[in-house]
């Protein structure tokens, strides 16, 4: 679909790159011949990725452990990428959290694991690579990972339905501030791409790649090429126009089907209660790979 050298000379930072979508994408971007940057809080997963990706597409692929959480680290890590070889052309605002609950048994705690990472953590990475682009004069894209929530809501993932609607509107928001320095802001709000980090917590025991396949208008769930296709088509020149938008690429599911999560208004107690239970045990292991 594309050229092989689509993206040569450009310098991607993918935040949560080590994993899941994250990950795929990365893997795109290094294939159409950019210089990649991941970050994300486990450096385990960091470094498999980077010699993974390295080793099957060639390039430079460059880790950083950083938790987007801490704004005063956020800023650290993007000022050594410019130290590192000048200025970004993109970034992809993938890192995030999520877990299904109900709302009435979320601690604050809970609420703000999720906020933290999905609201203000891409906040902060935005800013740090967005004020640089002004100040330097330098053009660039932003694409930022949603969800088709953003129009619809969604019960049992307030947190993250919450958190992604306020990047959706700092798309919008920002398209219009920056549009005049050449930077462009737009969103994806994928479907359902299985990935093994979210169906940990968003369907413990379920099979939701199924699950969905059999209420979407096309039958089945994403292909991870399609979404790498759109990541790469909106990072790429030649569409400089397009910005402020968010771009849904789920085969017409929300358009059917409406808000997700909405059959576990049906759960007991006890189904709650094993949901939390095998959430709690994937936290766990998560917790003990990152490095102290």
């Amino acid at each position: 679909m594309f050229q092989k050298d689509l993206l040569k000379g450009k310098r991607i930072l993918v935040t949560g790159g080590g994993t899941g979508l994250g990950r795929e994408m990365a893997a795109k971007y290094l294939e159409l011949g950019a210089a990649i940057y991941i970050c994300g809080r486990r450096r385990e997963p960091l470094e498999k990725t980077a010699a993974e990706l390295t080793t099957a597409h060639g390039g430079s692929v460059k880790c950083h452990t950083v938790d987007i959480r801490d704004a005063a680290a956020v800023e650290a890590m993007v000022q050594a990428i410019w130290e590192d070889g000048g200025p970004l052309a993109g970034l992809v605002n993938n890192a995030a959290g999520n877990f299904i609950s109900r709302t009435q048994d979320l601690s604050p705690r809970g609420f703000d694991a999720i906020a933290n990472t999905v609201f203000h953590g891409t906040f902060y990475v935005t800013h740090a690579v967005g004020k640089r682009w002004i100040a330097g004069g330098n053009k660039g894209s932003v694409i930022s990972i949603v969800v088709t929530w953003v129009w619809t809501g969604s019960p049992f993932v307030v947190p993250s339905a919450m958190s992604k609607a306020g990047v959706h509107v700092m798309t919008q928001s920002l398209a219009v501030e920056w549009g005049r320095y050449g930077i462009r802001l737009n969103a994806i709000a994928p479907g359902i791409f299985p990935t093994e980090g979210a169906g940990k917590r968003l369907a413990p025991g379920r099979d939701a790649g199924q699950e969905a396949a059999a209420v979407n208008p096309m039958r089945r769930s994403g292909k991870m090429e399609e979404l790498q296709n759109l990541a790469a088509f909106l990072m790429a020149d030649g569409c400089e126009w397009l910005t402020g938008q968010t771009i849904a690429i789920d085969g017409g599911g929300w358009l059917a089907n409406g808000a997700s999560f909405t059959e576990l208004s049906a759960w007991s107690d006890a189904d709650w209660e094993k949901a939390r239970a095998a959430i709690k045990a994937q936290n766990e292991k998560d917790r003990a790979q990152r490095e102290p």
